[in-house]
């Protein structure tokens, strides 16, 4: 059985650090493309951002390029998610995705984690 397990969320002041881990079991990952998404209360899933599959290529939404990185450890079947001064704003439950090509649109992924929260206090 396939499974995508996030950990590393949790609640912090703002202008914080968290990093997320997402390990995958069940199959090995290393030549698909691995994402984060966050989705707030009321509000629709949303991209944050995408590694290719050799760690190469990387990709952001705007409202966190140059606070978050994304980074890969394909020995580990692991996809992390560093995450610094964070905001208000970044609040929500981050989801791990993983799928052959990477999009911004949710449906486009085919393998998903049960998601982790993260909450930033102003």
């Amino acid at each position: 059985q396939v499974q995508l397990v996030e950990s590393g969320g949790g609640l912090v002041q703002a202008g914080g650090s968290l990093r997320l881990s997402c390990a995958a079991s069940g199959r090995t990952f290393s030549t698909y493309a691995r994402g984060w998404f966050r989705q707030a209360p009321g509000k629709e899933r949303e991209f944050v951002a995408a590694i290719s599959w050799s760690g190469g290529r990387t990709y952001y939404t705007d409202s966190v390029k140059g606070r978050f990185t994304i980074s890969r450890d394909n020995a580990k079947n692991t996809v992390y998610l560093q995450m610094n001064n964070l905001k208000p704003e970044d609040t929500a439950v981050y989801y791990c995705a993983a799928d052959q090509t990477w999009a911004v649109v949710p449906g486009k992924w085919a393998y998903w984690g049960q998601g982790t929260q993260v909450t930033v206090s102003s």
